[in-house]
């Protein structure tokens, strides 16, 4: 378990701006950050960020929280996992209350936490099979000094070597107390029926950890050195609980901060692409690891940036087959390029033949547009040839029609047009037809829509079934969690001034008491029953908080790892109406927090009156009910309720 003292310095060092950032591109809105939800998709933004509060809230989904909360939410950390990796990037040393885990608590840990241990133990074992062995050394580490990499790429990358003996890590593995089911599960050790032991997957082969957006190690890939195998050159973990290819690039952990700071991501094929250009400087590149590009990949990138350069090597096959995982990224609103290197050359051999600098403005001067690149290709290859040229521009087509924004397809229909000699209207139309086929092949079925009276009648039940009670009691919970140790002035009714005062003709007198505590004393004073399991769960936590002498308020419910009360906290302390910078347009309003003294007094008044008006319905109910027994007590009452909401209403007249 992690010290109490390491969880408080880590909730004091961490800035949620900063770890959200590598995730989601910001842009400062006033005194917050907004960018698109990383949980929904969405065109207009609505997460926001505040640095001042260190909260974050996702409007689209309703989620929201601290840092640590944002972890546990995109990576699926526990709790404890999102705290030590906020630890590691602010460099805090973890301090555990338990130095063993006891047997108990190995046995609870779930097949997803050992499945991210076995392969850090196995990230580290290639690590030092490369470096400490004489066979790691005269192959694995040799292969990488001979395609130029420096020592601070190889540990970058974290790369390793898989020795030749068949079970040298399934061996090490089981003696360090791993078992058969996990080592299968991982993918990285294999038990044939026919073998008394397991077997390595990765044997003999260099290795490349595939890493998850955060850096943990979700599988590997592996190539093979020896020529004269008959044996797949590459080899990939295969699909597991924390491993999916079809939802990782590789490089996105090493690249992501770059990605975001130069508003541009490079997206090459393979590994070592990738780290050729990490070390000549240019480090805003992914691969795809040789899959065709999927809709969950192109969304890690879109986090980052919309801008997505597309680097290939000259294959005019393998072009022609990226073709359809572009028409994808255009589908997302994303912005691409296409760059193709000379011949002969890919991303890897170019930036070994020359500097940053010039690898740079190559790419910088010779990416195209991908609609243009297209449509020169397709040109090329159609030559005279009409039906050729025909089925080209209807490929074209297909693509413009994925273009979302409806500015752009004009333009690039114009240029299609001017290339091809064809009209526009021609084009129209057949971007028309395009567009009905890809919203055939995109859009899920959906059900006929109901008739509109039906509307009307949810609508209904919504307004009928609001409770202004509960309402109320919200907002006195949010009120308690935003304003909880501010200082209120309070005037004593007259009969609690003492009599000495009185005697000296003082009739008015004030004290001090904090939001809280006056509205716990509301609460109780009326013997309220709260409506909302959450919102009780709040209230005793603070209850407890002031038999200790305690103010809880929103910042001490943020430190506890609970959802539901983390999210609701976020609720209230970040609201929709504080993004609208009304200043910039020379409009001024009193904020809540100039008036908290005042709308806390209007809530109680509020909640009282609407709780008086609870207690005479039901009271009525009971009255008009035949076989209840009539006692005068009962319309005492209701006469005495009567007159305490209209002493409420003059209260309420006052305050306003």
């Amino acid at each position: 378990m992690i010290s109490k003292a390491t969880i408080d310095k880590i909730f004091s060092a961490v800035r949620v701006e900063e770890i959200i950032g590598e995730y989601v591109q910001l842009k400062r809105a006033g005194s917050n950050y907004k960018g698109l939800s990383p949980f929904h998709d969405e065109k207009t933004p609505s997460f926001v960020v505040s640095p001042s509060k260190q909260i974050w809230k996702d409007f689209s989904s309703g989620k929201g929280g601290t840092a640590i909360s944002f972890l546990m939410e995109i990576e699926q950390f526990t709790y404890p996992e999102a705290l030590r990796h906020a630890a590691k990037k602010y460099g805090i040393e973890v301090e555990e209350d338990k130095k063993e885990y006891t047997e108990e608590e190995k046995k609870s840990q779930t097949d997803r936490e050992l499945l991210y241990k076995i392969h850090e133990v196995a990230n580290n074992f290639f690590q030092e099979q490369m470096r400490e062995t004489e066979e790691g050394q005269t192959i694995g580490l040799a292969y990488f000094k001979e395609r130029e990499l420096r020592e601070d790429i190889i540990k970058k990358f974290q790369l390793g070597y898989s020795p030749e003996k068949r079970d040298a890590f399934t061996e090490y593995a089981l003696d360090k107390g791993y078992t058969k089911e996990i080592l299968e599960k991982s993918g990285l050790s294999i038990f044939p029926e026919y073998a008394e032991k397991g077997v390595d997957r990765f044997r003999e082969r260099v290795m490349f950890p595939i890493l998850s957006f955060s850096g943990r190690v979700l599988g590997f890939g592996a190539r093979i050195l020896k020529n004269n195998v008959k044996a797949a050159k590459y080899l990939n973990s295969p699909e597991t609980e924390i491993y999916h290819k079809s939802k990782v690039l590789y490089g996105l952990s090493q690249s992501k901060q770059a990605i975001s700071k130069e508003n541009l991501c490079l997206l090459t094929e393979g590994y070592m692409d990738v780290i050729a250009l990490h070390q000549v400087g240019i480090e805003n590149v992914v691969a795809s690891s040789g899959t065709a590009l999927t809709t969950d990949q192109i969304k890690l990138i879109k986090r980052l940036t919309e801008n997505v350069t597309i680097l290939f090597d000259g294959d005019a096959a393998g072009i022609k087959a990226s073709f359809r995982s572009i028409d994808l990224l255009l589908a997302e609103g994303m912005n691409i390029r296409v760059l193709l290197f000379p011949d002969g050359d890919d991303p890897d051999s170019f930036s070994r033949k020359h500097p940053k600098d010039f690898v740079e403005q190559f790419i910088k001067k010779e990416a195209k547009d991908f609609i243009n690149f297209k449509a020169e290709i397709l040109l090329t290859e159609a030559e005279n040839d009409p039906v050729k040229k025909a089925e080209a521009i209807r490929d074209i087509v297909k693509s413009i029609a994925f273009v979302q924004n409806s500015l752009k397809q004009e333009v690039y229909l114009k240029e299609v047009g001017n290339k091809f000699g064809i009209t526009e209207q021609s084009l129209f139309n057949e971007l028309g037809i395009q567009k009905q086929i890809k919203s055939k092949e995109f859009s899920p079925q959906r059900e006929p829509a109901k008739a509109e009276i039906q509307k009307l009648e949810k609508v209904q039940d919504v307004f009928s079934s609001i409770n202004p009670l509960i309402i109320l009691e919200e907002k006195l919970v949010e009120l308690m969690l935003k304003y909880g140790d501010q200082i209120l002035e309070k005037e004593k009714p007259v009969d609690e001034i003492d009599d000495e005062k009185k005697d000296e003709n003082i009739t008015k007198e004030k004290y001090q008491i904090t939001v809280i505590e006056e509205i716990i004393n509301h609460l109780e004073e009326d013997g309220y029953e709260i409506q909302s399991a959450l919102n009780q769960k709040i209230v005793d936590d603070i209850k407890i908080g002031l038999n200790e002498n305690e103010i809880r308020n929103g910042r001490f419910f943020l430190t506890l790892m609970d959802e539901e009360v983390t999210s609701k906290v976020a609720n209230s302390l970040l609201n929709v109406y504080e993004l609208s910078n009304w200043e910039k347009h020379n409009i001024y309003f009193k904020r809540e927090e100039e008036l908290v003294q005042n709308i806390v007094q209007d809530v109680i008044y509020r909640h009282k009156r609407e709780f008086v008006l609870t207690l005479i319905h039901n009271t009525r109910k009971k009255l008009e009910n035949p076989n209840e027994n009539l006692e005068v007590e009962d319309y005492k009452k209701i006469m005495l309720l009567t007159q305490l909401k209209n002493k409420i209403d003059l209260e309420l007249n006052r305050i306003l």
